[in-house]
């Protein structure tokens, strides 16, 4: 629902000029955010040119293109407040959870597939079964990083991003109780039987890392990370909304910002150095998820992005009075645009 000065005298909701502009600027981020990985990946991936090379000599068709990518992070948002004028303030907030939610279950699929299936193929390398299972041929290339990443990484990563379209509850209890049994075996198989390899560790600290940078988002909106609160607890309803809508701008975008733009804005950076490389880490056989673990960084700070600039949608919305709590009551405002 909307504040009660946005309805005219028939009870039609009209947004004022301030909630098309808090809108229009939270989809400016979102968009900013995309066309910025976007442009990471074909630069450094493919080669292209990079949106500033059209105002040098010579440039072509491939920079124009990543321009316009630029363009559509001001066109785009502004088109789409524009089609959806009816919509409210909270209503974005649960259209950028939702996509923080994808964004990090995704990555729950993603860490708990792979890492079952990579920690698999290491165990069999380590034990020599390999050649007597695929041949010698096959064996050899699942013991390069350049054979198993795209071969076999790649389509278990297509999976897991449709079953995180299809499952939509975000399963960190069960990663934490993975996190448990991984540790928990190498204990065992050490004490017991006297055997431990490189690759169990691997995997202990693949999903450990998932376990807390993929749930922080989520506990960002559940309100759950530790606040050190001496005044906050104490402050009404509106008074709060407005300390979360400054925090998210002044603190929480800016630090995911700079994870990004230090992390991927150049080949050589500490996130896209190890993805182009498909970095492995130095025991031969252990699993080949460095570069994945790269990756979580990634994922942590897009996320965290995403739900802090609904986070801070929702801070304006408390603070300007308006009903609900991050749930829109649909009877009162229609959904859509």
């Amino acid at each position: 629902m909307a504040s009660i000065g946005e309805f005219d005298a028939r009870g039609v909701y009209t947004p004022s000029p301030a909630t098309l502009t808090y809108r229009f600027l939270a989809w400016c981020v979102i968009a900013a955010l995309f066309v910025f990985l976007l442009n990471v990946y074909l630069s450094f991936w493919h080669g292209w040119p990079g949106a500033l090379a059209v105002v040098g000599d010579g440039s072509g068709a491939l920079a124009w293109i990543q321009a316009l990518t630029w363009a559509a992070v001001v066109g785009g948002p502004a088109v789409f407040v524009a089609r959806t004028r009816r919509r409210s303030l909270r209503q974005d907030n649960e259209a950028m959870t939702a996509i923080a939610t994808y964004i990090v279950n995704a990555a729950f699929w993603i860490v708990l597939l792979v890492g079952v299936v990579d920690a698999a193929i290491s165990f069999l390398r380590v034990e020599g079964l390999l050649p007597g299972l695929f041949g010698d041929e096959m064996a050899t290339e699942l013991g390069r990083n350049h054979f198993r990443a795209p071969y076999i990484h790649g389509p278990l990563i297509v999976v897991a991003l449709i079953l995180a379209a299809t499952v939509r509850k975000v399963g960190f209890a069960w990663l934490a109780l993975l996190v448990v049994v991984a540790e928990l075996q190498i204990v065992i198989s050490r004490f017991i039987f006297s055997y431990e390899q490189a690759f169990m560790g691997d995997m202990v600290r693949m999903w450990y890392a998932g376990l807390f940078l993929f749930a922080s988002a989520y506990t960002l909106i559940e309100e759950g990370h530790v606040r050190v609160d001496v005044l906050y607890s104490g402050f009404t309803q509106r008074t709060k909304g407005l300390v979360n809508a400054v925090g998210s701008v002044v603190l929480g975008l800016p630090f995911c910002w700079t994870i990004i733009l230090l992390g991927m804005s150049k080949p050589t950076s500490i996130i896209t150095n190890p993805l182009l490389s498909l970095e492995v880490t130095q025991s031969g056989f252990g699993m080949y998820i460095k570069y994945l673990m790269a990756a979580f960084l990634a994922v942590f700070a897009v996320s965290m992005a995403v739900q802090f600039t609904g986070y801070f949608l929702e801070g304006v919305a408390d603070y300007r009075g308006e009903a609900g709590k991050r749930k829109l009551d649909s009877e009162a405002v229609a959904p859509g645009g």
